[in-house]
């Protein structure tokens, strides 16, 4: 389906906005979620290049409720068309065998669904943004479920703030592959190879759930960081969520021959 279309995919931190022109992710802009002017801005440089397309549209997809309705404000205004989000006016693009389907977060259903897209097969989506989630489908393409863990800046910030001497760190690499030879190097081996344990352990675990090794897709914010050459990710896909949002537009549109 050649579709038009204005993404917005709103996090805790930041909303990114994105064109699909024609089927294609032409463009993407990612800006912090509480800059409206930059908001607008990003909406408007989007939409110009939707807009004149056969058939337009605007949907979304959010992990934070508070910021949905201003930034759909925004949206209309510009485009003087109705948003149409995942979970409320689309369906979600895959099975979703959770406990509670309606409280699992959309972003890591659409993450697992682009993913499952592209591989046809079982995998993994770690996404790394102001939460670490590791998430997990069978080679049905059924969301199973996943980890929840804080995130880099959770991290990092809790080690300062709950602290009497730990300084701020930014994320960086680790100097040294062993040992923290000082304070700041200490934290970044902590948070750093903390987090790639706990990824690797979980995706044994699935995979031992699975009887397979999944594929492992990286996105969010810290990927490239974190896990660049790192041989367990087959993959970074920075963009990953917005194609899921695509699909799940797609998807629905074809399903109900709208």
């Amino acid at each position: 389906m050649d579709i038009n279309l204005l993404c917005l995919s709103i996090g805790n931190s930041r909303v990114a906005v994105a064109a699909f022109v024609s089927g294609n992710l032409e463009s993407v802009r990612r800006v912090p979620v509480e800059d409206r002017a930059a908001i607008a801005s990003a909406v408007s440089e989007m939409w110009a290049m939707v807009a004149g397309q056969a058939d337009p549209a605007v949907a979304g997809a959010s992990v934070n409720p508070a910021a949905v309705e201003p930034i759909e404000h925004i949206a209309t205004q510009i485009t003087s068309l109705r948003v149409e989000w995942v979970g409320r006016d689309l369906d979600l693009p895959i099975p979703v065998l959770t406990e509670s389907p309606s409280e699992t977060g959309v972003d890591r259903v659409l993450n697992i669904a682009a993913a499952y897209e592209q591989l046809g097969k079982a995998c993994v989506v770690v996404d790394a943004g102001t939460a670490i989630t590791i998430d997990c489908c069978n080679d049905a393409g059924e969301f199973l479920g996943g980890a929840i863990a804080p995130g880099v800046n959770l991290m990092l910030d809790a080690l300062h703030e709950k602290t009497a001497r730990l300084p701020r760190v930014q994320l960086a690499v680790p100097d040294d592959a062993s040992l923290g030879k000082n304070t700041t190097q200490a934290v970044l081996h902590g948070v750093f190879h903390g987090i790639r344990g706990m990824v690797q352990h979980i995706v044994e675990n699935y995979a031992s759930q699975l009887r397979v090794w999944p594929d492992v897709i990286a996105t969010g914010g810290d990927a490239q960081l974190l896990f660049t050459g790192w041989e367990i990710v087959h993959a970074i896909a920075p963009d990953l969520t917005l194609y899921g949002l695509a699909l799940a537009y797609a998807n629905h549109h074809i399903k109900h021959g709208t």
